[in-house]
C-alpha cells in the first residue's frame, strides 16, 4: 500500500488546523509557529489493515528554538495510534512564534489524523 497519500492527507489535515488556530492571536502581535519539518506517523500494520480512520490530539510547547517540548495525548480514537503519532511530533520543527519580534515560547495543540486512502 502507498504511504505518500495517507502522509499527506495528514501533514495537510494537520497544517491546516494548526495555523488558523494560531492566527488567531494576531492581535497580541504575536506571530505562530509555522512548521519547516514535518514528519508523518508510522501507520501500525494493524490499524492500516482494519480500514478505519483515526484520530490523535497532541498538545506541546513550540520552544524559542523551534523544538516540540512536553507531547501529551489529549484524546484519542484508538489507543494503538497514540505511540506512532506522539514520536512523529517529537521530530517535527517550527519556525519559532515570535512576539513583538523575539521568539517565544508558546502552546500548541493539534490533530494527527490516520486514514488508509
Amino acid at each position: 500500500m502507498p504511504l505518500i497519500s495517507p502522509l499527506r492527507n495528514t501533514l495537510i489535515f494537520a497544517t491546516c488546523l494548526l495555523l488558523p488556530a494560531l492566527s488567531a492571536r494576531a492581535d497580541e502581535k504575536t506571530e505562530p509557529p509555522v512548521p519547516v519539518r514535518t514528519v508523518a506517523p508510522d501507520v501500525p500494520s494493524s490499524f492500516a489493515r482494519s480500514g478505519s480512520v483515526g484520530l490523535v490530539t497532541i498538545s506541546f510547547q513550540v520552544d524559542e528554538k523551534g523544538s516540540v517540548q512536553d507531547p501529551t495525548i489529549v484524546k484519542s480514537s484508538h489507543a494503538e495510534l497514540e505511540e506512532p503519532a506522539l514520536t512523529a511530533i517529537k521530530k517535527w520543527r517550527f519556525k519559532p512564534a515570535k512576539k513583538d519580534g523575539v521568539a517565544v515560547s508558546v502552546h500548541v495543540t493539534i490533530p494527527i489524523k490516520f486514514n488508509n486512502d
